[in-house]
C-alpha cells in the first residue's frame, strides 16, 4: 500500500503542475489534480493485483514459464 500511496502523491503533483502550466488556473489545476489521479490510482491498485495474480499463475504452470511476465 505504501507504493500506491507514494504513486498517488507523485501523480497528484504532476497532474496539478501540468494543468496549471497549461491553463494558469489554480482552481482547475486543483480539480484535475484530485479527480484524474484519484481515479488512476484506484485503477493502478487493481492493475497491480491482477498483474500479481497473472505472475503467480504463470509460476504455477511449468510450461508457461517461457512466456514470463516482466
Amino acid at each position: 500500500m505504501a507504493k500506491t500511496t507514494t504513486f498517488a502523491i507523485t501523480h497528484f503533483s504532476v497532474a496539478f503542475g501540468v494543468t496549471y502550466a497549461i491553463t494558469g488556473d489554480f482552481v482547475l489545476g486543483g480539480i484535475v489534480a484530485i479527480v484524474e489521479p484519484a481515479i488512476n490510482t484506484v485503477a493502478y491498485f487493481f492493475h497491480e493485483k491482477i498483474w500479481d495474480k497473472a505472475k503467480a499463475s504463470s509460476a504455477s504452470h511449468p510450461l508457461s514459464r517461457s512466456t514470463a511476465y516482466s
